[in-house]
């Protein structure tokens, strides 16, 4: 009785021969899986991979540039800031933004495409974010028919003056009604001070502390926001210059004269156009 051939051990020189004698043509075809289990293959391709995917992720969170505020996710809201340059400086207390993330390091300002400082107004079209500065409230210009609040012209060509044609870091908190950015905004003085702008316009009487009962937003800065506003307005700063009457004044009966603030002055033009808005007899 011949056994199978499965039962023979070991196997024969003959079987050994047979296994090893492959043809030339199947070889050829026939694929080494053995190569993609090397390590010297799996470490480079998961290193490869890995780096991809965290470029991407860097490139999305960072390097990314978000033209309009409607891009903006409430991901961002008191998590994260934008870094950019101020176009347009259009009212007292909110300026137009265009984001150039990563800044200097990815060629914004200095590169002969990024060289923003030198763009026309044309070229910052539908590109930037309208930025609301937190915190703050600047006097109004005259718009919507609307008559100019006191030291509202002021206010602007201060702001305008700090502001235009800088870089500035906006730290999101929210947007508003407007689709405006509600931040707080912040520029490097002479290169190592950090500045903040709601702070300034406070501290040179042209703006006050934002008063309305809804939507206000602070971070951890209004205690000092209000110490600085009670600080402009004991020394008649800005809006808030001749509102104390000299010596001689006070003998002769002049009272301390009031300054309506743009709070006021929002509440006081809002009740008219409801008047005016009201039936007629």
């Amino acid at each position: 009785m011949q056994w199978p051939d499965w039962l023979k051990w070991p196997p024969s020189d003959q079987e050994k021969k047979k296994k090893d004698s492959v043809l030339w043509s199947e070889s050829l075809n026939a694929t080494d899986w053995s190569h993609y289990s090397s390590p010297r293959t799996i470490i480079p391709t998961a290193i490869l991979t890995f780096s991809t995917l965290a470029l991407i992720r860097i490139y999305r969170r960072s390097l990314r540039r978000i033209p309009d505020a409607q891009y903006i996710t409430p991901s961002y809201f008191h998590k994260r800031s934008l870094y950019g340059y101020v176009s347009r400086v259009g009212d007292g207390d909110n300026f137009r933004l265009f984001h150039t993330p990563g800044g200097r390091a990815t060629g914004w300002g200095w590169l002969s495409s990024r060289k923003v400082q030198d763009w026309s107004q044309k070229d910052f079209q539908n590109k930037t974010i309208h930025v609301r500065i937190a915190g703050v409230d600047a006097p109004e210009t005259a718009h919507f028919g609307n008559k100019e609040q006191p030291f509202g012209k002021e206010a602007l060509e201060w702001l305008r003056t700090l502001l235009h044609k800088r870089y500035v870091r906006a730290y999101i908190y929210r947007l508003d009604q407007y689709q405006r950015v509600v931040a707080s905004v912040s520029y490097w003085k002479w290169g190592f001070w950090k500045t903040d702008v709601g702070l300034e316009m406070i501290k040179n009487g042209m703006a006050t502390v934002y008063e309305a009962k809804f939507g206000s937003e602070f971070g951890d800065k209004e205690s000092q926001y209000r110490r600085a506003m009670e600080k402009a307005q004991r020394k008649q700063i800005g809006m808030w210059t001749h509102t104390k009457p000299g010596l001689m004044a006070k003998l002769m009966g002049q009272k301390q004269e009031k300054v309506e603030t743009p709070r006021e002055y929002k509440t006081r033009i809002s009740q008219a156009e409801k008047g005016d808005a009201g039936p007629k007899n």
